[in-house]
């Protein structure tokens, strides 16, 4: 036994015959299979029941036969390879009825499994090593074909960079357009495109120009091609171009587009911002606060309910108004027990707001030159609990002659409004330089009156606030040195830690230098209306007269070159303000006389 084991155990391995040939044992087997179905199992347990059968049949022991043919055999062996023979079978070799189940694409991965079940180690190291080359192959391409796309877009870039068009080109575009008016729109992108290629240009004059054009070309095109996308008249594009850089400009524009924040201030007189907005948020309204500068604003992202018909608004808790209207009086910093000017007040919300910041203490004097926009001021006056405001008709350039003395005076200009251009889009198009020259000079004259009704002896006052809801530098800048320069007054902080300095040149103008100390508020930059803010503190009651106010102007033109001037000028100057018989006798142009006796009239206005 021990020997016929060690010849088993040398044999059995090495000169097994493979799956197919069978001993006598495998005989027994194949013959038990003829009677079963193809499957080598019965019809009745034609799935997983063989090789429980085939447990049965196996000899129990380890027992050696031998063949015919002399050589040794193992049970075991033999019963192990029907087992998996049957397995294999059972596996792969699906009855008809399973494979008519089977989707095609599960059809033919069954017919490569076996297929690759059969190849040897070298074979399946092949193909793996083919199926990494392949990948290696597919990642170069698809590397080739982004390479390729990249370079097929900087070709389209280069393509695509901006070319001005010739000046026949525009002047066919212009008389097509006249003679023959689009039935559609024109092509706004195509527009946009133009004038994003063209800013970006401009930034790089140098370096992107075409050559033999000049910028005045593409400054021209500019303008035209933002008329027609944005609806701008050429005179008011001029006059931002002027003022914005290039991208400036565009962040300008593009927010006049889009409506400010509704905003609304709260009257502390009835309530606190906190409980406010508490109820409002009951009533289903979205808000914040305004923002850390202001202690009563709330600003109002949506709401349920409308915000102008809400109980607490009938009861005057609050007043809707813009977030750049609370800085003038801001700026002007009312102090209580005083008598404060507002000269311009329709339509009420920064007299209502003065009152709560002096506590239904003092005087206000709330005055418009327009009779029906007094009709808001009361009513918004009587809502919001004002009782120290008395409310007048008057036009604001016969003020001193009414009343003066006061301490603090807001001037809240009539102006362009250029500032406003989202809630008036009718702005864009009606305005001209005639328009913007008119506002101006009736500016200068309401500056000169506010400067002139107050008195500048107020131990707690003598200040001068002057804001438009414009962005002109006519109508500011330029206002304000013409009050410089005309009474004696100067600028002083404003008390707004935030907004851009005002201009101190502009184009080939030269402004005093104290207009830093000015703010200007802008929709793009602070989200809010654009807002033109100067703080004046008045010195002296007297008014200089013309020729001293050339002084500064003659000093800053040529001060080397006219010392005599000035030095021997101011002489008649005093004669004239003692009002000497020298100075009777003298003979006056007729001009003068009536500056004069205007002088003597306002020299010594009436207290409030």
């Amino acid at each position: 036994r021990a020997a016929k084991r060690r010849l088993g155990a040398g044999s059995g391995l090495a000169g097994r015959r493979p799956l197919g040939g069978r001993g006598r044992g495998g005989e027994r087997e194949l013959t038990g299979q003829t009677a079963r179905g193809p499957s080598g199992f019965s019809d009745a347990n034609s799935k997983w029941l063989a090789p429980a059968k085939a447990k049965k049949t196996q000899p129990k022991g380890n027992h050696v036969e031998l063949s015919s043919d002399g050589e040794v055999e193992e049970g075991s062996w033999e019963m192990e390879e029907d087992r998996s023979s049957e397995e294999m079978v059972d596996d792969y070799g699906a009855s008809s009825s399973e494979e008519e189940e089977l989707l095609p694409i599960e059809k033919a991965a069954l017919k490569q499994k076996p297929d690759r079940e059969g190849l040897s180690e070298d074979d399946s190291e092949e193909e793996d090593e083919e199926e990494e080359e392949a990948e290696e192959a597919s990642m170069q391409k698809m590397g080739q074909k982004e390479e390729e796309d990249k370079d097929l877009q900087l070709n389209l870039d280069i393509d695509e960079q901006f070319k001005l068009p010739t000046s026949e080109e525009i002047e066919k575009e212009d008389i097509l357009f006249i003679l023959f008016p689009p039935a559609e729109p024109p092509d706004l992108h195509a527009i946009h495109q133009r004038i994003q290629g063209n800013v970006e240009v401009l930034q790089d004059f140098g370096v992107k120009r075409e050559e033999g054009r000049s910028r005045q070309e593409y400054l021209a095109l500019l303008r035209r091609d933002m008329a027609a996308y944005y609806s701008y008249s050429d005179f008011l594009l001029t006059k931002l171009m002027d003022i914005f850089p290039l991208p400036e400009l565009i962040n300008f524009l593009e927010a006049n587009e889009v409506p400010r924040p509704v905003t609304i201030r709260t009257n502390t007189l009835k309530t606190r911002r906190r409980d406010l907005a508490q109820a409002l948020i009951n009533r289903g309204v979205n808000l914040d606060p305004l923002g850390k500068w202001s202690k009563t604003g709330l600003v109002i992202y949506d709401s349920t309910v409308p915000i102008g018909a809400t109980p607490e608004y009938l009861a005057g808790h609050y007043m809707l108004q813009g977030a750049s209207s609370l800085l003038p009086v801001m700026a002007l910093a009312p102090q209580e027990n005083e008598h404060i000017l507002d000269m311009c007040c329709a339509p009420g919300g920064k007299t209502s707001y003065i009152a709560q910041l002096m506590k239904n203490t003092g005087m206000i004097l709330a005055n418009d030159s327009s009779a029906e926009r007094l009709r808001s001021v009361v009513g918004n006056l009587h809502r919001l609990g004002v009782t120290n405001a008395v409310v007048s008709n008057c036009d604001g350039r016969q003020f001193p002659k009414v009343l003066g003395g006061f301490d603090r005076v807001l001037l809240d200009a009539p102006c362009s409004g250029t500032g406003v251009i989202s809630k008036d889009p009718a702005v864009k198009t009606n305005k001209d330089e005639k328009d913007i020259m008119r506002c101006a000079h009736l500016q200068k004259e309401l500056i000169l009156s506010a400067i002139d009704s107050v008195n500048a002896a107020s131990e707690t006052g003598g200040y001068i606030v002057y804001c438009t809801c414009s962005i002109m530098v006519e109508e500011n800048e330029w206002v304000v040195d013409y009050a410089l320069k005309k009474r004696n007054v100067r600028l002083v902080a404003t008390g707004l830690d935030f907004g851009k300095e005002g201009f101190t040149r502009f184009k080939d103008r030269r402004f005093h230098p104290s207009l830093k100390s000015t703010r200007r508020f802008y929709p793009h930059t602070h989200n809010m209306d654009g807002f033109f803010i100067a703080k004046f503190k008045k010195f002296s009651n007297a008014i200089p007269q013309t020729q001293k106010d050339e002084e500064p102007a003659v000093e800053a033109a040529a001060p080397s070159a006219v010392p005599d001037t000035i030095i021997t000028e101011p002489l008649p100057k005093k004669k004239k303000l003692e009002g000497s018989k020298a100075n009777e006798e003298q003979k006056l142009p007729q001009p003068a006389l009536k500056k004069k006796r205007s002088l003597q009239a306002q020299r010594r206005p009436l207290k409030a």
